[in-house]
């Protein structure tokens, strides 16, 4: 299915024309059906922070989850134990993402962390190894690495003052992909270009000018916003 992106990649940078307006690229008034980012979400940790952590009296996840963590890493905390920690270093954070199309195991991407419970900074914290979900629930990137948070504070005499907030941060590069988004181009004989809205002329016109440039019957106005695009029979001729 590798020609058939490659024909999609061609087929959106071609050229629309019309007699009474002026030319245009398909790229410009559609795109791949699809195809698109994804967003990643997790639960985790920040740990080494400079007694700016969570009070976990007052946060129970956040012991409950690095008593988890340790379990993982085969050590196990009595259950009371687990119950009472104390740590004015470890924060509870959300960490998000954004899967870009086409990303590949092993491409690095962004993160955004931020506290979920009452931390008072998470400058200088290291966030450790967090499973990065889709909707569907599947994992499909790792983040770990040490914040960059942008927020400044001090405090003297009773008075305060902070520039942005230090309750959240980011991390460049942060996560790993681990897996691969599927993608209609990897299926069937065709793809589907759909307009950014929907004009039956439009619509029309875009089919016209990919058959003009790669033959009649090439593809075909389904509807108002939809353009359906045959891949060619001869292998050759999918890459231009």
């Amino acid at each position: 299915m590798g020609a058939c992106l490659l024909l999609a990649l061609a087929l959106v940078a071609g050229a629309l024309t019309a007699p009474d307006a002026q030319a245009a690229r398909i790229k410009e008034v559609a795109a791949v059906e699809g195809v698109r980012s994804n967003q990643l979400t997790g639960f985790g940790l920040v740990v080494g922070l400079d007694g700016t952590g969570d009070q976990t009296t007052q946060m129970p996840y956040t012991s409950q989850g690095m008593a988890n963590y340790l379990q993982q890493l085969g050590i196990t905390l009595p259950a009371a134990s687990a119950s009472s920690l104390q740590m004015k270093n470890v924060a509870a954070v959300l960490v998000t993402a954004q899967l870009p199309a086409f990303a590949r195991p092993g491409q690095a991407i962004d993160v955004s962390v931020s506290s979920v419970g009452n931390s008072k900074s998470l400058r200088g914290g290291m966030l450790i190894s967090t499973p990065l979900k889709g909707a569907d629930g599947e994992i499909y990137a790792i983040a770990q690495g040490n914040l960059v948070v942008s927020g400044a504070g001090a405090a003297a005499g009773g008075s305060k003052v902070q520039v942005n907030h230090l309750s959240a941060g980011r991390i460049p590069n942060g996560a790993q992909v681990e897996r691969v988004v599927p993608t209609p181009l990897q299926e069937g004989t065709s793809v589907t270009l759909g307009l950014e809205s929907s004009d039956f002329q439009t619509a029309r016109r875009v089919a016209q000018a990919i058959n003009t440039r790669f033959g009649a019957g090439a593809a075909q106005a389904l509807d108002g916003r939809t353009i359906k695009v045959n891949a060619p029979s001869d292998p050759d001729a999918r890459v231009t």
